[in-house]
């Protein structure tokens, strides 16, 4: 399979690429929908303690990542798995996946929850305000409340894989809610990059 076929593929099973529209245009801009869509950051819970205790108990304990598609791209693609816009069984808490394309990285921002990056495949490092901090496939990485911090992939071959847990939600739920992106992701990679497709088995 080319790479322009890998690249078409990975397009079709991603929400972030869009034609912008311009007669003659012939590049695909990529949009961060979850940073200009509506979203639900805290459920209401509605009704008697008993009926949220029943509506509990008929949730699902196990959320397949294949059930999502990736989202974003060129260098850094996301699935969010259990937040409370997707997930009733959690209120507090959001859990995703990461992937990194080889020697991508992802926005630069700060937020006043703390969080915690699980580095399941690959090596690279993060900076956390102006400070570089290593990391490789194993570790388990803090970000520290009011952080701001990036996540880079050091390997120009090979791609990495995180899972970030947090309690976001729950930040939100006390007013918590100040927080920044400083700087996008790039829309436009290499070559490499723009080849790059997330597993599909994960």
């Amino acid at each position: 399979m080319s790479s322009e076929t890998k690249a078409a593929d990975a397009t079709a099973e991603t929400e972030y690429y869009v034609r912008p529209g311009e007669p003659g245009h012939n590049e695909k801009e990529m949009v961060w929908a979850r940073w200009q869509k509506k979203r639900i950051f805290v459920r209401a819970l509605e009704g008697t303690y008993g009926e949220l205790v029943s509506e509990l108990f008929t949730q699902p304990r196990v959320y397949p990542t294949k059930d999502h598609k990736w989202k974003g791209g060129p260098t850094t693609y996301g699935k969010k798995i259990v937040n409370p816009q997707v997930a009733k069984v959690a209120q507090s808490i959001e859990t995703h996946v990461e992937c990194f394309a080889p020697g991508g990285y992802g926005q630069k921002h700060g937020h006043m929850n703390s969080a915690v990056f699980f580095v399941l495949k690959g090596k690279g490092y993060d900076v956390h305000d102006g400070r570089k901090l290593p990391w490789e496939a194993g570790d388990a990485l803090i970000v520290e409340n009011n952080c701001v911090h990036q996540h880079f992939n050091a390997d120009p071959d090979e791609e990495a894989v995180t899972l970030v847990m947090k309690a976001k939600p729950l930040f939100l739920f006390m007013h918590m809610l100040f927080q920044r992106v400083v700087d996008y992701p790039p829309k436009v990679g290499n070559e490499k990059q723009m080849a790059y497709v997330p597993p599909a088995d994960l």
